[in-house]
């Protein structure tokens, strides 16, 4: 049997990836765990949350998973790509798969395109139907300083490991995310020494890859890339 642990971005919950989550669960039978981080969800409450809780908890969920199956893919979104990076690189992992992985954080030129678009629909009287604005007003307001500071220290905790990373990866990232730049994507690709390693950008797409307009060449990379050679997904 085989199993899938999902680890969703920061100030996020499991909708960020439930999508992939769901279709992998039903088009395989596989075992698959989409744990929320403490001090994360719905009821977003971070305040003294640490960085190293939020890798123990996914050590926990990892380590439980691992004793229901015989092979474990681990899949991680942004700041979840981070810590299911670190997972690998200690723990029999059999494949990566990182989403929008935040080795680096805001693409300042996408974040100037993306305020011009808040900006006209504030004057147009549209904000409340503004995408973006909708989905980080609310993070932005409970999203402690403190709290952004123990992401930061995570991302320069693992960096290091990324070297010692020799499994099949798989990295995805939308060309039009303002959170995460682009060279992210590529700095992975160019500093994991896997010699099984694939990198697909998808040009219309922000930061919510599974979510947005590319979901489905998402979805066909990732099943593509975790498919045995039995097809076990098709």
């Amino acid at each position: 049997m085989k199993g899938c642990l999902f680890i969703h971005g920061f100030t996020g919950a499991p909708y960020e990836v439930e999508p992939l989550a769901s279709y992998i669960r039903k088009k395989t039978g596989w075992v698959v765990k989409v744990p929320t981080l403490p001090g994360h969800g719905v009821t977003l409450s971070l305040k003294g949350h640490t960085y190293m809780e939020w890798i123990t908890y996914a050590e926990q969920e990892l380590l439980s998973l691992m004793e229901e199956v015989d092979e474990v893919y681990v899949i991680g979104f942004s700041m979840g790509g981070i810590i299911a990076s670190y997972l690998a690189a200690h723990y029999n992992v059999q494949k990566l798969v990182l989403l929008s992985a935040a080795a680096y954080y805001v693409n300042p030129k996408q974040i100037v395109i993306d305020t011009k678009d808040m900006i006209k629909d504030l004057m147009s009287g549209n904000i409340n139907n503004n995408e973006l604005f909708n989905r980080y007003k609310q993070k932005i307001l409970q999203t402690p300083i403190r709290s952004t500071l123990e992401f930061q220290k995570l991302v320069k905790k693992v960096k290091p490991y990324f070297q010692q990373l020799n499994i099949p990866v798989l990295i995805i990232q939308g060309e039009c995310d303002g959170i995460v730049p682009v060279k992210s994507a590529h700095y992975l690709y160019n500093n994991i020494p896997s010699k099984e390693k694939k990198l697909y950008l998808l040009p219309c797409s922000k930061h919510h890859v599974c979510h947005g307009d590319d979901y489905e060449d998402l979805k066909n990379y990732v099943e593509d890339f975790l498919s045995t050679e039995e097809n076990v997904l098709t």
